[in-house]
């Protein structure tokens, strides 16, 4: 009986330990599962905490960002940069003001395109006893080598105007402000301002020649008119359009952004009115806009067309009667430079 009572006592001793063994495991499950909780409650605390200061430094960065990889990044309406100019050009206006301010849009990956214009008709020069100068539009990088080969160029050719803004195509509206802001601001001596690209080639010597024909100083502003322009619906397009961010049916009158020229006064009135207007991302457009507004009509520059916003095929005596032609490569802009000032201005480059 002795026995018994003890392997009774021993089993009984067990089956409380297994119960006390359950329980206490049980216990501890139900500590992990709420440690495992909290730490995911501060992951996710953490993440929301990194989502939201992304968002806000995004939101300086870009103002109107690309889609990438099916996320579109923060987007704002800003037509103008605050803040102060990262880089400026060497120039004076106040004391050599120039005929014409050719500012190109650029970005960083364009380094060749800006080296072929300023070997050919982006190179300071005297047309018809007028000074003609060019200057580079930039936007930055978030890529800081990129950024400090920039303020290299910038140093060395004293040719780039730059603001903090993320540099990407839906950005071009505040590239654009960007170099009516530093006309209005630096440069409002100037008589005429023109703004282009770096795959346009530019006769400067045409272009000259029927500005000073033209004999008009102010309220105007030409190029290759686009009068009667849909916005497009097409989710698939470059150039798509929500209702949100343009409702109207039609475009005002406008000029392809490929190249326009203003009056410089124009430049001024359109920096002053750019707040008041609707935020568009096409450039072109948000000019036309802004023209609308000021009551400004386009004109043409001459009784034939000389601004072609496409390609046309290379001849010195096609040429020598454009203003600009667009998709143009470095090494042609090198090419039909080198054949027109050759042929038709006697090598006076």
């Amino acid at each position: 009986m002795k026995t018994g009572g003890t392997w009774l006592g021993l089993l009984m001793g067990q089956g409380l330990l297994a119960s006390r063994t359950r329980h206490f495991s049980s216990e501890w499950i139900n500590m992990m599962d709420f440690t495992k909780l909290k730490i995911l409650v501060c992951l996710v605390g953490l993440s929301c905490a990194s989502f939201w200061f992304s968002y806000m430094n995004l939101t300086k960065l870009c103002i109107f960002c690309e889609k990438n990889q099916n996320f579109l990044l923060p987007t704002q309406t800003f037509r103008r940069i605050q803040g102060s100019f990262l880089q400026l050009p060497d120039i004076d206006c106040h004391k050599n003001p120039p005929f014409l301010v050719l500012l190109v849009a650029s970005s960083y990956q364009h380094s060749n395109a800006r080296m072929a214009i300023r070997q050919t008709w982006g190179k300071e020069r005297m047309v018809a006893s007028k000074r003609l100068v060019t200057y580079f539009l930039l936007g930055t990088t978030v890529n800081l080598t990129q950024q400090a080969d920039i303020t290299d160029e910038s140093q060395k050719y004293k040719d780039i105007i730059q603001k903090d803004f993320i540099d990407t195509y839906y950005n071009l509206t505040l590239k654009t402000m960007m170099g009516i802001e530093w006309i209005h601001k630096f440069c409002n001596q100037s008589s005429f301002v023109m703004k282009t690209d770096t795959d346009v080639f530019v006769n400067v010597f045409y272009l000259t020649e029927l500005l000073l024909r033209k004999n008009r100083t102010t309220r105007f502003f030409t190029g290759f008119l686009k009068l009667h322009e849909y916005p497009i619906r097409d989710r698939g397009s470059k150039w798509y359009v929500s209702i949100e961010e343009y409702p109207g049916k039609t475009y005002p009158p406008f000029c392809s952004g490929t190249g326009y020229v203003l009056s410089t006064d124009v430049a001024s009135q359109i920096y002053n009115v750019s707040e008041s207007i609707l935020f568009i991302k096409l450039e072109d457009v948000f000019i036309g806009l802004c023209l609308d507004k000021l009551n400004i009509q386009l004109e043409e520059l001459h009784s034939e067309q000389t601004f072609f916003p496409e390609k046309i095929t290379f001849s010195v005596s096609r040429f020598k009667k454009i203003v600009m032609c667009h998709k143009v490569k470095p090494s042609e802009q090198l090419s039909y430079w080198n054949h027109l000032v050759t042929e038709e201005h006697r090598g006076v480059l």
